[in-house]
């Protein structure tokens, strides 16, 4: 690229892209364009035009993307039931694939050659917006400072320096120095003494929610409905999807719900550890995962299963706009036709507990589920149904049988 040219890059105001776009200008001349998303981070935006003009951008863009990411990443992603190896529900990942097409779009409407990002060549995010930048405008320019050559602040202590001796604001510290990303659907935090798992996370890192100990004796119920799969009322009143969550991270964290402490296989083969705060989101995922025990039938639910893995893999690893990712949503979408009544959800001590469900689409039989012989279920029937069901282990059971008295 030529120097003057327009590179759009995504930013954050956090200590990375604050000092990759004053090195962009530095090093190559760029004429670097800030582009800021708004999803639900709190005060993190405030003041960030300024900042950005003063770090040396010639513009900068900031774009409110709650509805957005909650109707057309959050929801799609809650009905098909996607975490990541057990525990994390993806708050970062899903965030990035609408960033980045927000992104190009920016460089489509600036006339830019190229956009930039300021993931780390060691972490996940990095293919999460170069697959989007590829599937969305191919002949993009991808500018990721962390893998060029020249630069040289590849330790958060060096960005620190570099960002002080340009007078550049941040709220990081070499005593402060966790690195987090914070949205509608969570907060994550890495870094400092976290690196080491053997650390148990301190009291003082958690910011969406209290640590347990401090929570209330006394628990609070919300009760959330839906419509095919899509929260849609909060304690009977209809609410819209931002303010359902935005509800549901402040009573949930009151009552430490949903903090996650694991070590996740990133897809470049490192192991990392992070420490997660999704109040709204577990209460969300718990309350339509018990709304589908009694509108979706056996064979359904369990395939599903199989689908909410590989959905929530392709979230992971960046995979949001592929075709089968579409095609999975297609398949889910089927499955949430019927997912549509109340649940009441008990907050206590860090959890989240189902304290009732009902849906005029229930599966649920109270005289069929009853200890009580009726005339719906004929005991009976259950004699040929097993002998048959049984059948290839008998006869494996009668050779193994045979074969063990000719030994």
């Amino acid at each position: 690229m030529a120097k003057g040219e327009k590179v759009v890059l995504a930013y954050s105001g956090g200590l990375d892209t604050s000092v990759i776009l004053p090195w962009l200008k530095e090093t190559y001349g760029y004429d670097v364009i800030a582009f800021a998303a708004e999803l639900g981070q709190g005060d993190e935006l405030e003041g960030i035009k300024q900042k950005a003009l003063a770090s040396g951008a010639s513009k900068c863009i900031v774009k409110d993307l709650r509805k957005e990411f909650v109707e057309e990443y959050l929801w799609p992603m809650l009905k098909a039931g996607a975490v990541y190896e057990n525990d994390y529900l993806l708050g970062t990942s899903i965030a990035r694939p609408l960033i980045a097409k927000h992104q190009v779009l920016a460089a489509e409407q600036e006339g830019a050659t190229a956009v930039a990002h300021g993931a780390t060549g060691k972490g996940n995010d990095q293919v999460r917006f170069e697959l989007t930048y590829m599937a969305l405008n191919p002949s993009l320019r991808i500018i990721a400072p962390w893998k060029d050559p020249k630069f040289e602040l590849t330790s958060r202590e060096a960005a620190i320096e570099y960002a002080l001796k340009h007078n550049i604001p941040i709220s990081q510290s070499k005593k402060k120095i966790y690195s987090r990303d914070r949205n509608l659907w969570h907060i994550s935090h890495e870094g400092a003494d976290l690196e080491d798992p053997a650390n148990e996370p301190k009291d003082e890192l958690y910011v969406l929610s209290r640590p347990v100990s401090k929570t209330p004796d006394k628990p609070d119920y919300v009760e959330i409905g839906f419509e095919q799969g899509v929260p849609v009322k909060l304690n009977g009143k209809k609410t819209d999807g931002v303010k359902i969550i935005e509800l549901l991270n402040e009573i949930g964290g009151k009552h430490g719900v949903g903090q996650a402490d694991l070590v996740e296989n990133r897809l470049v083969g490192i192991k990392s550890r992070g420490a997660y705060e999704t109040p709204g989101g577990t209460i969300l995922m718990t309350a339509h995962k018990s709304l589908e025990s009694i509108t979706l039938d056996r064979e359904t639910m369990h395939y599903k299963q199989q689908i909410a893995l590989k959905y929530a893999e392709m979230v992971y690893y960046g995979q949001w706009f592929c075709q089968l990712r579409h095609a999975l949503d297609a398949f889910v979408n089927v499955t949430q036709q019927y997912v549509s009544g109340k649940v009441k959800i008990k907050l206590f001590k860090g959890r989240a507990t189902p304290a009732g469900v009902t849906s005029k689409y229930s599966l649920y039989n109270p005289a069929l589920a009853s200890f009580t012989m009726g005339a719906e279920y004929q005991p009976t029937d259950a004699t040929g149904f097993i002998r048959l069901f049984g059948l290839q282990m008998k006869v494996a059971g009668l050779r193994d049988k045979t074969i063990e008295k000719e030994k």
